[in-house]
């Protein structure tokens, strides 16, 4: 700028030496008028010196613009190359540096401008299509190129396979390690991906644990999944992070192209909901897209939209199964099993809405209300006679963790005015050995209560003498995996006295679910396991008839007295 303004200083300098030159010719010409009676001998020649001084001015005049002209034509064509740039009409570029003066200087530095301008706008449009942890091309650069790789797979016959990676349980690893090595294996996670393919094909990251590729001009599905069986083996290699070794896996889905879509957001959306699919086949596997899982993804999204109100319009339900010694016969407890009388497709199990609730979070208002309306079942059938029941409720992990469980319970107990010692709690394994310290203090304050808690599902999880010992459970629930088959299978009924054994060398009641003949109870008699639920008692009831099957127990000297006794 302060090129600019000398630029113009200079100009203003050559003007007015050329206005002075002007002005002292005239004031000499008038001068001389007054004083032509003292030379009247050259006074004739007056005219021809005023003509001769505007002649001689004129020219210097003329010549001095022409030198003034061709001094700011850079200027001129620099302003008039800016104000095209700035109007839109020519792209930002250098001007040429002709002069090496106070001009030449400025168009210089318009010029240094101009370049450090240009290298932003050019990372910015690298950051806008690509990640900015591994350099791979983001989720809006391949969707631009992607209609290329589908019009030439076309032409030549072929398919594009879309792969949509989900990285498995990689929360932990953040949780565990810290944000900074979450990059970190990403980053090497994402060379592996990179090494696994080709370069024909299309690696990208789309942000978080997911990554995404186009298989370009694949002949068949077996080629498809012999890169992804690669991905696959690959990923269950040990990384190496700071002398530590992590281990990773993947879960992912595949999309198709004709088959299953013909354009860049169907078959991403169709790939997403495949690599759920793989998740919830037991992770470290891939799923091809079909129909099916599209029926199952819409009703999941249409059932999450109409739990919230079901809540509100007291839709859920309690069914109970009964829990019955096997030493007495006599039926000593109830499981309550949520249902969901659904006003469009009637009564819904909980296999079909619980996942939806816990993805949602709705799991624990559900869990609350669960909590409450069993809590005031088993209080109403001690008030009017019926045997006295331990009732059985689920607890969700979120509800343990989230929820304010102990608040809860407290109002449960208080509201239906049931004693504590007749409401049991059933966690699952995975409840208590995350984050220990924390779990046992609650469950120690759950225990002050006065409640019993069991182990569900014991088995299928993590099972280790030492978190029994640690968090002093009341029961074992042996999984119906183990039980459905102990008749017929040998390693099933080595599992069940395993475990009834070592519930016994801790002083702990175990019971089996899934009881559906009379020689799967026989093996649990001689195997001394204690309780015993399941089809071959009664499948799970409904209130009114769960207490007309109460009352014929209890009559026929099945039941345990009432509270009241």
């Amino acid at each position: 700028m302060a090129s600019f303004i000398n630029s113009l200083s200079l100009k203003t300098r050559i003007i007015g030496t050329v206005a002075f030159l002007m002005t002292v010719a005239i004031a000499g010409f008038a001068v001389h008028l007054v004083n032509a009676a003292a030379y009247r001998p050259v006074a004739g020649f007056s005219w021809h010196i005023l003509a001769m001084v505007i002649v001689i001015v004129g020219a210097v005049s003329a010549l001095l613009c022409v030198l003034l002209e061709k001094l700011l034509a850079p200027l001129n064509a620099a302003r008039r190359a800016m104000q095209r740039m700035s109007e839109g009409k020519k792209p930002l570029s250098s001007l040429q540096v002709v002069r090496n003066d106070e001009i030449g200087k400025m168009i210089h530095h318009f010029n240094k401008l101009i370049a450090e301008r240009n290298a932003t706008e050019e990372k910015l449009e690298y950051l806008s299509h690509h990640d900015v942890l591994t350099g791979f091309p983001n989720r809006l650069l391949v969707q631009s190129r992607f209609p290329h790789a589908l019009a030439y797979a076309e032409s030549q016959g072929l398919r594009v396979a879309l792969l949509y990676l989900d990285l498995d349980n990689f929360k932990s690893i953040n949780d565990s390690l810290g944000h900074a090595a979450g990059d970190e294996v990403i980053k090497m996670v994402a060379l592996r991906l990179r090494e696994c393919v080709n370069s024909t094909h299309m690696v990208s990251r789309l942000g978080g644990d997911e990554f995404l590729i186009v298989l370009r001009n694949v002949a068949d599905t077996a080629e498809i999944e012999n890169i992804m069986n690669g991905i696959l083996e690959e990923l269950t290699q040990t990384l190496l992070y700071e002398g530590r070794e992590i281990s990773t896996s993947v879960s992912i889905g595949a999309a198709v192209y004709p088959e299953d879509g013909r354009d860049f957001d169907s078959l991403c959306k169709k790939a997403n909901t495949a690599v759920v699919q793989a998740k919830e086949s037991g992770r470290n596997t891939y799923r091809f897209f079909d129909m099916n899982m599209n029926v199952d993804a819409v009703e999941r999204l249409m059932l999450r939209g109409h739990m919230k109100r079901a809540l509100e319009r007291n839709e859920f339900v309690l069914h109970y199964q009964p829990q019955v010694d096997l030493d007495t016969g006599a039926v000593i407890g109830a499981e309550a099993l949520v249902r969901w009388q659904h006003p469009e497709f009637g009564l819904l199990p909980p296999g079909l809405f619980i996942s939806i609730a816990e993805d949602s979070g709705l799991i624990v208002p559900i869990g609350e209300w669960v909590l409450r309306e069993a809590c005031a079942q088993a209080a109403e059938w001690q008030k009017n006679g019926l045997p006295a029941l331990v009732m059985a409720v689920n607890l969700s992990a979120a509800q343990f963790r989230r929820g304010n469980l102990e608040r809860t319970l407290i109002d449960a107990l208080t509201e239906s005015g049931l004693s504590p010692e007749y409401l049991e709690l059933e966690l699952t394994e995975s409840i208590l050995i995350k984050d220990t310290d924390n779990v046992l203090q609650q469950v120690k304050r759950l225990k002050s209560l006065g409640i019993k808690l069991s182990i569900d599902d014991f088995g299928t999880g993590y099972s280790s003498l030492a978190y029994l010992k640690k968090f002093a459970v009341d029961k074992i629930k042996i999984d119906q995996s183990f039980v459905r088959d102990l008749a017929n299978n040998a390693d099933d009924g080595a599992i069940v006295k395993a475990i009834i054994q070592m519930a016994r060398s801790l002083n702990l009641r175990t019971i089996a679910e899934g009881v559906e003949h009379e020689r799967t109870l026989e093996h649990l008699r001689l195997h001394q396991c204690n309780e015993a639920q399941g089809y071959h008692f009664s499948k799970p009831m409904p209130k009114a008839k769960f207490a007309m099957f109460l009352e014929a127990a209890a009559a026929a000297g099945h039941a345990r007295p009432s509270a009241a006794a």
